[in-house]
């Protein structure tokens, strides 16, 4: 299976214009045969919005996400997205994923970074979000959430041979060691795939590190974007293709 991931520059508090960028990279991707898309952490505000998230929030059956599944539908592949959801008078850092049939997940963000985040969002217990693409067992986590190595331990115990992380990377020393190093060692620890999509440029607020990265399970990068600009970057994802690695490193099966 192709996945596809979009290093992109969202406008801050443009959800239309950020969608409107989703559908034109889905398009793109489309014709090279991808059949799962994923676009940065709340790729569809902007990271940076700040005291516009509990207006730009959408619930998880709302209109943003209908029209997720809308682009999901047209161009015949599965999206995931990040999101501000809005569950009541809470709001989350989310995760989006429509197949654009029917098949739809929303994944909340556990692990909070900082006291930006901590300010606009809930929160949510550590779960196990999963979906099938074509055979593949895929799970989510979104940015922070993946630097603690027992989230992805515990998708790939669940069953999960990919898992995707929309983020929202600041760029940095710390950024670029997260990026280049850290996303190759959770594939490689856990025997699965890690598809990691950063933002790029700059708001108002922050500035990204881009730097996006598909990595195999064996710990090498499959794709790889660069730091400043948009990116559509490309992988395979096949299973059977690293069965050597899976059988001479057995971390799941040896774990006490």
């Amino acid at each position: 299976m192709k996945i596809a991931g979009f290093q992109m520059q969202s406008t801050v508090g443009e959800v239309e214009a950020n969608l409107a960028k989703i559908d034109a990279a889905a398009a793109k991707a489309a014709t090279q045969g991808v059949r799962l898309l994923i676009a940065p952490e709340l790729a569809l505000t902007g990271y940076g919005a700040g005291a516009l998230f509990p207006a730009l929030a959408s619930p998880a059956d709302g209109p943003q996400t209908e029209q997720l599944s809308q682009i999901a539908r047209r161009h015949g592949l599965t999206l995931v997205a990040g999101f501000a959801e809005k569950d009541g008078e809470t709001v989350y850092n989310s995760a989006f994923l429509t197949d654009g049939k029917g098949q739809t997940a929303t994944y909340r963000k556990s692990h909070l970074y900082g006291p930006y985040e901590r300010q606009w969002f809930r929160p949510e217990t550590p779960s196990s979000i999963l979906a099938t693409i074509d055979g593949i067992r895929l799970g989510m986590l979104i940015c922070y959430d993946v630097e603690f190595p027992e989230n992805v331990r515990r998708l790939a115990q669940a069953g999960a041979e990919l898992v995707v992380v929309p983020t929202a990377l600041p760029s940095g020393w710390s950024g670029a060691f997260i990026a280049e190093h850290m996303i190759r060692v959770r594939a490689f620890e856990n025997q699965v795939f890690v598809a990691y999509i950063n933002h790029c440029g700059a708001d108002d607020r922050f500035a990204y590190a881009g730097l996006s990265r598909i990595a195999a399970p064996d710990g090498r990068l499959l794709a790889e974007a660069p730091a400043e600009s948009e990116a559509l970057i490309v992988a395979e994802i096949d299973l059977g293709a690293f069965q050597t690695s899976r059988s001479e490193n057995t971390y799941l099966a040896d774990l006490r």
